[in-house]
């Protein structure tokens, strides 16, 4: 399949979705890791920047979990590195809110 051949100003609009897209995800992110957001809220909400983010990025930005912890649990619960939170399903769901609640 063929890239569609986008105007200069298609292409700008698109670059600037997509760097607002990764502002919001960075925002969330902080978000988490300061306590603002919990867990919850981010596996049962309807907002863009949450139902997007990745499982790993997701598990990262939560306190006292790295790169190595965020694999662990994810290869634990069968979670693809690549699956992004709208993507979860609900007994993942629930085993991620059982493992990162304790």
């Amino acid at each position: 399949m063929a890239l569609p051949q986008l105007s200069e100003e298609q292409r700008a609009a698109n670059l600037k979705k997509a760097a607002e897209a990764r502002h919001a995800r960075a925002e969330l992110r902080e978000k988490i890791k300061n306590g603002q957001v919990t867990l919850e809220y981010v596996l049962d909400s309807d907002d863009p920047a949450a139902t997007r983010m990745p499982v790993r990025a997701l598990i990262e930005s939560l306190p006292g979990y790295g790169k190595a912890k965020a694999a662990k649990i994810m290869d634990e619960l069968e979670i693809s590195p690549k699956r992004r939170v709208q993507g979860l399903g609900l007994r993942q769901r629930e085993a991620l809110l059982e493992i990162l609640s304790k």
